[in-house]
């Protein structure tokens, strides 16, 4: 198979200089010929299970495996996301899906957040490299560090939160035989990637698994406000990318989108294409600027916004009125409830997909032009379910097949037909799960407070590691506490984070639960320590505890999403001591931002009434609901079953929240999707 070569340079740094890929997303068949029209170096996709943007449509696996050969043949790489997290009774399948993968598909890479696909891609036989996903959370350079010498990680995709400074200290840190995948274009998340469970704790579909439903999209009220308190602007470096060019550690600029049509996959890869060939001749860059930024314009997405990427001028990416509908706003409804219609500001082809209003509207509608409209003309909408739009309501072009990508799209079919199927094997893939741990500890209460309490001689008091809670504790005290790293750490908090692990460790604490494994190489040594994997480490099988145990954890704090099922069938696959969060204030998202329409501490409602509040935790913004997580009446089958661990969570509650007597059981009666 004959690969495209990438130019090389030497860098100032020494280190090998790759000119980045520009990696499109595709969601579908016609999204993929578009980023091959367009001549992007790699293209990301997912397949129907296993993937975590489950609501695109997504591939089958013989329909991978001919886009793959066509894309090989044209010099581009494919890479698959099985970038979820993984249930302990689908280990298996993931191994078997793995297997096929290899044989049938042959992708370059797979794109990874759960660990135990470190594992199960070994056993599977797999030959291509392993990306860690953004959700995997390699957050600040240590972290970069302790990920990327992993033998089988070849890159790390970082989080979007991170200003260029950030950037090129993940680059620092970063070894050389491991690239970093850098986000310019897309949309955001409102909560930081691996940390949200927004979705999932208002009814079981989890984001760490694809299933996210988009809460944060929603109109929620505080006092007299309605707004879309959490939707955010797209990601947009747009021209900003050039200095990207400076850090040579980056492999790849990533467009996000795999939900999105071939028109705005064509778009955003020709314009970033475009931006990265222009060169330092400035007439060249100036041409190509003017018209990347043209084809930016009309590529459908959302307004765009640089976010933290300008250490010096950041920008929140959540407008002022929250609107921050996708695609091109060609007008507004006019006319009666049940004769709507509005006049054009873009001149529409047949065949071009319009979006009427919000998804969280009673009225909202996707429809298809049917017949060429020109610009300022009229266009009458139907009427579904007797309820027409409100007047004033936009309507957003969200897809087009222009003529010429039309026929770049069919002429790419055409060759792709030529290719016929490739050859695939068939051999079945044995999983080997660890087995479950003799050690067993005696049951254990741990109450971990965000401020510092008096120590309590029968339960195992923690505390969240920080500079007020370091301050005033005695040394007996620092010594028997729980220290609780944050779960988010970015790269101007690492010196902080170090300073206070080793003022702790002087005073003679040795017990820490770490919530990210890539915390591990805060500690210049680990003999003598009793380090737990926290509940926000997402570990939620056998092999990724198995992987904890190797980073050198003596337990595991599983992830807190499970079922019922999943919860009490883990301990047997589990090579380690486990602990479950069994009470208290579960955050349902950590977030870099806040909109300046919404006040901290005080209550907002969603349209279902549920009520929840913002709190500022240095520096980022944890969202809680207003009633507790709670399964103590089922703590004898969770010791039962092998838990020896049990958490409880109390957030210090602004005195404005009053908390909800209501069932807290999460997803424990739920089958998590």
């Amino acid at each position: 198979m004959e690969v495209k070569k990438r130019r090389k340079e030497t860098a100032g740094s020494g280190r090998p200089f790759v000119r980045p890929e520009i990696l499109a997303p595709a969601g579908n068949r016609a999204s993929f010929l578009a980023a091959l029209a367009a001549e992007a170096d790699a293209v990301y996709c997912g397949l129907t299970e296993f993937s975590a943007r489950m609501a695109a449509k997504n591939f089958s696996l013989k329909e991978l495996a001919s886009l793959t050969h066509l894309a090989h043949s044209r010099g581009t790489r494919v890479y698959v996301a099985v970038n979820t997290m993984i249930k302990p009774d689908e280990l298996e399948d993931v191994g078997e899906l793995v297997g096929k993968l290899e044989k049938q598909v042959h992708p370059d890479a797979l794109i990874i957040q759960d660990l135990s696909l470190l594992s199960l891609a070994k056993q599977a036989g797999f030959t291509g490299e392993l990306h860690l996903s953004t959700l995997a959370n390699v957050s600040f350079p240590k972290g970069v560090a302790l990920a990327g010498s992993l033998p089988s990680v070849h890159r790390i995709v970082i989080p979007r939160e991170l200003t260029i400074d950030d950037i090129r200290k993940m680059a620092d840190a970063c070894p050389p035989s491991v690239g970093l995948e850098v986000f310019v274009h897309g949309a955001l998340c409102y909560g930081v990637s691996g940390r949200c469970y927004w979705s999932s704790y208002m009814g079981g579909k989890s984001g760490l698994r694809g299933r996210c439903v988009q809460p944060c999209r929603r109109i929620y009220q505080q006092q007299d406000r309605r707004e879309r308190f959490f939707s955010c602007q797209d990601f947009s470096l747009d021209v900003l990318v050039k200095v990207l060019l400076t850090v040579p550690a980056i492999r790849a600029w990533k467009i996000e989108g795999r939900k999105k049509g071939p028109h705005y996959v064509y778009h955003t890869v020709s314009a970033y294409r475009l931006l990265r060939d222009a060169g330092s001749d400035p007439a060249g860059w100036a041409d190509a600027k003017k018209e990347a930024i043209s084809l930016l314009s009309r590529s459908l997405g959302r307004t765009g916004t640089h976010y933290h990427f300008l250490t010096h001028r950041p920008q929140n990416p959540i407008p002022a009125g929250g609107q921050t509908g996708s695609g091109l706003l060609v007008g507004r409804i006019k006319g009666r409830q049940q004769q709507p219609y509005f006049n054009s500001r873009e001149s529409l082809i047949s065949g071009d997909v319009l979006r009427i209003g919000y998804e969280d509207e009673p009225w909202h509608q996707v429809i298809r032009v049917g017949k060429p409209v020109p610009l300022k003309g009229r266009m009458q909408i139907g009427v579904r379910k007797g309820r027409g739009p409100a007047k004033g309501s936009p309507v957003f072009l969200t897809d087009r097949r222009d003529p010429m990508l039309a026929e770049m799209i069919s002429d790419l079919a055409g060759e792709l037909a030529a290719l016929g199927e490739p050859s695939t094997g068939s051999d079945a893939v044995s999983i080997a799960l660890p087995k479950r741990s003799r050690k067993r500890k005696m049951p254990l209460l741990q109450r971990v407070w965000r401020h510092s309490r008096r120590v309590s001689p029968r339960d195992a008091t923690g505390l969240w590691l920080s500079k007020d809670t370091c301050r005033s504790l005695s040394k007996q005290s620092m010594q028997q506490l729980w220290w609780w790293l944050p779960p988010v750490i970015w790269p101007e908090d690492e010196p902080d984070v170090c300073g206070l692990i080793e003022k702790v460790l002087a005073e003679g604490g040795r017990r820490f639960v770490l919530n990210a494994p890539w915390q591990m190489r805060l500690f210049r040594r680990l003999e003598g320590l009793n380090l737990w994997a926290g509940p926000f480490c997402n570990v939620a099988n056998g092999l990724a505890v198995h992987m904890m145990q190797s980073f050198g954890f003596e337990g595991v704090i599983i992830s807190p999403e499970l079922n019922r099922a999943d919860v009490l069938s883990l301990p047997g696959q589990s090579p380690l001591p486990l602990g479950i969060v069994i009470s208290g204030n579960w955050p349902l998202c950590i977030s870099r931002i806040i909109s300046n329409e919404i006040q901290t501490e005080q209550a907002f409602s969603s349209p279902k009434h549920e009520r929840s509040w913002v709190k500022k935790i240095g520096a980022d913004y944890w969202v809680y609901p207003d009633w507790e997580l709670d399964l103590k009446a089922h703590q004898g089958i969770l010791q039962q079953a092998g838990y020896s661990l049990f958490v409880h969570l109390s957030e210090p509650v602004p005195k404005q929240i009053r908390l909800k007597k209501r069932p807290g059981r999460w997803n424990w009666d739920l089958k998590l999707q």
